[in-house]
């Protein structure tokens, strides 16, 4: 059965994962205490022999074996293999999750699209489901063990209600070395096809759409054959094993505390007990146990999916949105929004905090920012004018002379471009003033120049608003 905590862990609090380390089912101390017990075991039998049983020249050959394997054991790669090898089947458990066939499209379509509240009517959309439901049937008898030990055999099947025994027959008619999960969909397909002709499904639309979820639905249930059928290479696995257990064995003598008084490297404390050499077992074989539990999620683990329990609610779900449901409607009344364009549905006290202002966009805030810079953006009837003016206030590069000139010879020319342009070039030339430059100096005088001839030769008119 599948360990939920969800709720434990809504909230991220003060040590919040603390609380899940004291669960027994589904933790890692049910699955890893018997191989944890057994390397402690096998490590303090080799301690007491070499601190008690061994002669001292036998102490020296153990002590010289010691450090042979504490120094070529850190090449065993087990961090590397290890790591790729649970992210790939954490990946295959997931995409087997994803791939579990739901009915819930199909009896929507069906309850929806196949008509007829007569006996008739409700027998076609009740098989219609049935063989829907029979066919997952079919792939989870031939995926997991806890399903195939619930129906062993087609009489099983039969005597649960997923098939009549007319249709036992017609099934085991049919001669197929294969797996003959696919019979249910063709019979699903051929009796749509007889209610389109029938009548009982009125659009050839609506038979497609009923198909194409078919076939969606079988979809779903290849792949979970092909997961249960094609798994992660046995080579794969192999390696990885071998890479954890030799790593540990390698530990078993390589991290004995040695005599001190032999003064070798790393041997200066005699803790008797490796506290992170049991830590390091506890983490790396409990990684492998990870993969060894969601490498076929369709076992008896604690964490494997609930097979018999889906198809039970698929069952029972979808015989209710066919038959009893099927165009059982409440009463259609006013909402109690119905004169309110402004609708908010209430919030209790404990979920006060929750209600929030909308979002409305990351640039909100500047909006404001901009009114508070009182920023007047000037209009000019001229268009050329005026892209000419805002060039001039994103490059420094500008011909100033050339703008003006152009301001001039425009086809109409009031008081407020002209105090436009005088607005960008008089700034520009008060801000080379506060440099050190001396030729910018130069410059602004020039400019300013300019622009008092720009003035001079204008009508008194275009002076004057």
């Amino acid at each position: 059965m599948t360990v939920t905590y969800s709720s434990k862990v809504a909230n991220a609090t003060f040590f919040g994962f603390h609380q899940l380390l004291l669960r027994w089912k589904g933790s890692i101390y049910k699955l890893l205490y018997r191989e944890f017990i057994l390397f402690a075991l096998l490590y303090t039998v080799l301690s007491v022999v070499y601190r008690i049983v061994l002669s001292e020249d036998q102490k020296r050959l153990f002590e010289k074996l010691s450090m042979y394997c504490d120094k070529y054991a850190e090449q065993i790669p087990v961090t590397f293999v290890l790591g790729f090898y649970v992210t790939l089947v954490v990946n295959r458990w997931w995409n087997q999750f994803v791939n579990l066939p739901w009915p819930d499209r199909l009896m929507f379509h069906i309850s929806s699209c196949v008509q007829g509240k007569d006996e008739y009517g409700r027998l076609l959309r009740r098989t219609l489901v049935r063989y829907v439901n029979l066919t997952s049937l079919l792939i989870f008898r031939s995926v997991s063990t806890a399903v195939c030990k619930r129906f062993p055999t087609m009489d099983h099947v039969v005597e649960a209600g997923f098939m009549t025994p007319e249709e036992r027959k017609v099934f085991e008619n049919v001669r197929s070395p294969h797996l003959k999960y696919w019979i249910p969909v063709v019979w699903f397909s051929n009796l749509a096809s007889k209610a389109r002709q029938e009548g009982r499904i009125q659009d050839s639309i609506d038979l497609q759409n009923i198909l194409n979820e078919m076939n969606r639905f079988r979809t779903w249930c290849a792949t979970l054959f092909g997961y249960n059928w094609v798994g992660v290479p046995l080579v794969y696995t192999q390696v990885v094993t071998l890479a954890v257990y030799t790593f540990f064995f390698a530990c078993l003598i390589g991290r004995q505390f040695l005599d001190h008084t032999r003064g070798y490297q790393g041997h200066d404390l005699d803790l008797y007990v490796p506290v992170f050499t049991l830590l390091q077992f506890f983490f790396y074989c409990g990684w492998l146990k990870v993969a060894e539990q969601l490498i076929n999620p369709f076992g008896d683990d604690d964490d494997d999916f609930e097979a018999n329990w889906i198809i039970d609610r698929n069952l029972q779900v979808s015989l209710l949105a066919v038959d009893e449901m099927h165009m059982n409607m409440p009463h259609m009344t006013k909402d109690i929004y119905w004169n309110d364009c402004d609708a908010r549905p209430p919030y209790t006290l404990a979920a006060a905090d929750y209600c929030i202002p909308s979002f409305l966009g990351s640039t909100t805030d500047m909006g404001s920012e901009i009114k508070k810079a009182n920023v007047q953006v000037p209009y000019f009837s001229d268009r050329k004018a005026h892209c000419a003016l805002s060039e001039t206030k994103q490059s420094d590069k500008t011909n100033f002379t050339q703008l003006i000139l152009l301001a001039c010879t425009t086809s109409s020319i009031d008081s407020l471009m002209l105090n436009s342009l005088a607005g960008v070039l008089f700034p520009y030339c008060c801000s080379i003033f506060m440099t050190t430059s001396y030729c910018r100096w130069i410059i602004s005088v020039v400019l300013l120049s300019e622009i008092w001839s720009v003035y001079s030769i204008l009508p008194c008119d275009c002076l004057c608003p």
